[in-house]
């Protein structure tokens, strides 16, 4: 065999193993047996959503005594809500609820993880929460890989805002980045298109992004604001990575004069 017929088996066996193993390199989720309690110093209650047959979605919510409205946080593709909940202080001081989820196969959520399920699942939880309050009073947070569930959740509902963490334009382009060698439309099976859902979005949608962030660069938040600049408000956080933004002050800033104004 000839060096071009090595590098086309070479791609061949990559693009197959990239196909039936990619759910492991997406996701990195810790599991944590049923029985589990959840310890905060904030007021808090365990939520489960019984979506279908053997599929349960758990969550937690961070509740005030009169709060402005309900934030639902759809958090990256790592660890569990156990750790994810200490981003809820970050709005429950603004007095806003938080409900944060886990996906399936995170945490105590339970059943077998596809782009469709997982959209699907989303949706079942934000229906159950409006049905307990007005959709006018929630917000949609999604961070790294939430913030294309959180797209896709805003163009199907009318929450009050959309707020896009560190957003990638698709997750093809992602992909693409670092491996291109790869026919990468051929063997994803996660495409999260946000730049398509976004043009649905009714909402006005605020994006939060590092200037330094390497894995995911702000240029994918520019193209996505240039959709619709009239409904999109992109903030760049100077110097901030992707996995840091709330060690900045900016990045706080930002929440408050969103949140309270």
């Amino acid at each position: 065999m000839n060096t071009i017929g090595y590098i086309l088996l070479s791609i061949a066996v990559l693009s197959i193993a990239a196909y039936f193993l990619q759910d492991k390199f997406i996701f990195k989720p810790e599991r944590l047996q049923q029985d589990f309690r959840f310890s905060y110093d904030a007021p808090f209650k365990e939520l489960f959503f019984d979506v279908s047959p053997g599929v349960r979605i758990n969550g937690l919510h961070f509740y005030r005594e009169k709060p402005l409205g309900l934030i639902l946080y759809l958090h990256g593709n790592s660890r569990s809500i156990k750790g994810w909940a200490k981003y809820a202080r970050d709005f429950y001081r603004y007095d806003y609820d938080v409900v944060l989820i886990d996906y399936r196969g995170f945490g105590k959520s339970t059943g077998k993880r596809s782009e469709k399920e997982i959209l699907g699942d989303i949706q079942f939880v934000y229906g159950s929460l409006t049905e307990k309050l007005p959709e006018h009073h929630m917000i949609v947070y999604g961070r790294s890989i939430g913030s294309g569930f959180a797209a896709k959740l805003a163009a199907d509902n009318k929450p009050r805002y959309l707020i896009l963490d560190a957003p990638y334009y698709s997750f093809k382009k992602v992909v693409e980045r670092f491996l291109p060698i790869l026919p990468v439309s051929l063997v994803l099976r996660y495409h999260l298109r946000t730049d398509k859902w976004i043009r649905h979005v009714n909402c006005h949608t605020y994006i939060l992004h590092g200037t330094r962030d390497w894995l995911i660069p702000v240029k994918h938040s520019e193209k996505l604001q240039k959709i619709n600049p009239g409904k999109i408000t992109l903030i760049r956080i100077h110097g901030g990575g992707h996995n840091n933004l709330p060690s900045f002050p900016e990045y706080h800033n930002f929440l408050r004069d969103i949140l309270k104004y």
